[in-house]
């Protein structure tokens, strides 16, 4: 059998011109961010092209788009060159000492409420190794893992895990936020129903807890009244504070947030308040010895 590509005429210096080349859409601009000449750098993609034996780049006056197939060279061209990175950066690890790199990618309230603590006992049992920490809502992780950017992620249930191996990391219990002024801050204990007819302060768009409460909401049958939506915990409290709305967040930012900021926790009844947080891996792709050690401490810290 032939091999159609021959990778010894395939060099990094080249895929990363070509990604920066479709990143800016232009040659000129491309050549430019990896310091080429203009000349040295249009003959570099055409012997790439020559190489693949396809044309990857439509070249118009306006600027450069990928053609089909240099669509597909993209996607592995990014790959190779995010590889080749993180390899560079491992050897700088080992050159400052450190035995190890994994990238834990993780939703926020995994962030918030678990992985802290975790984090610590593994770092000092294991001080060669470097853990890069990443905050991303749980679709995004579980992408991120498929396509090899994450070693490690922990994210809510209800995300798909095609092509993942996972397990059970944590119990997250939900809780209802709202200020001491509030009509339910009277109640110690309600059902989520209740609360839609007030307005509500959320997340931004793509979060798990945002759908969790948006399918909550259409199950009961009534609109969810989101009033304010933004991108951290943090920034639901003080919107909740400032009486824009009750919110639904981990019990453990309640309690967090409660007394500094004047807010009131009430319990909620439902069943899904209380959620699964997963830990998973890619699927058939062995892990390195660091990202294996913390894997086991983090679900042997994990559990019940």
């Amino acid at each position: 059998m032939t091999w159609p590509l021959n990778p010894a005429r395939v060099d990094f210096v080249t895929l990363r011109l070509f990604c920066a080349v479709v990143q800016t859409g232009s040659i000129t601009q491309g050549a430019a961010a990896c310091h080429l000449a203009l000349s040295a750098a249009s003959r570099r993609l055409s012997d790439f092209e020559e190489t693949i034996g396809f044309q990857l780049l439509e070249r118009t006056s306006k600027g450069v788009t990928l053609t089909p197939v240099g669509h597909m060279a993209m996607q592995h061209a990014m790959r190779l060159f995010q590889g080749f990175e993180r390899f560079s950066a491992e050897l700088q690890d080992h050159s400052r000492g450190l035995l190890g790199h994994v990238r834990l990618w993780a939703n926020m309230s995994a962030l918030t409420e678990f992985l802290p603590a975790r984090l610590a006992t593994f770092l000092s049992q294991h001080p060669g190794i470097h853990v890069e920490v990443e905050e991303q809502l749980s679709g995004d992780i579980a992408r991120a893992l498929v396509e090899g950017l994450a070693d490690i992620g922990v994210f809510s249930e209800g995300t798909p895990t095609d092509g993942l191996d996972i397990s059970d990391f944590q119990t997250d219990t939900l809780a209802l936020l709202c200020s001491r002024r509030h009509p339910l801050a009277r109640k110690r204990r309600i059902d989520f129903a209740s609360c839609l007819e007030y307005d509500m302060v959320g997340l931004n768009r793509g979060s798990a807890l945002l759908e969790l409460i948006s399918r909550a909401a259409e199950q009961a049958g009534r609109p969810l009244r989101l009033r304010i939506q933004v991108r951290s915990f943090d920034a639901m409290c003080q919107m909740i504070a400032a009486d824009l709305g009750v919110g639904v967040l981990p019990q453990a930012v309640c309690r967090a947030q409660a007394k500094a900021l004047g807010l009131q926790m009430v319990a909620l009844s439902d069943d899904w308040a209380s959620r699964r947080l997963l830990l998973a891996t890619r699927s058939g792709v062995p892990l390195s010895s660091a990202a294996r050690l913390l894997g086991e401490h983090l679900r042997q810290a994990g559990g019940p």
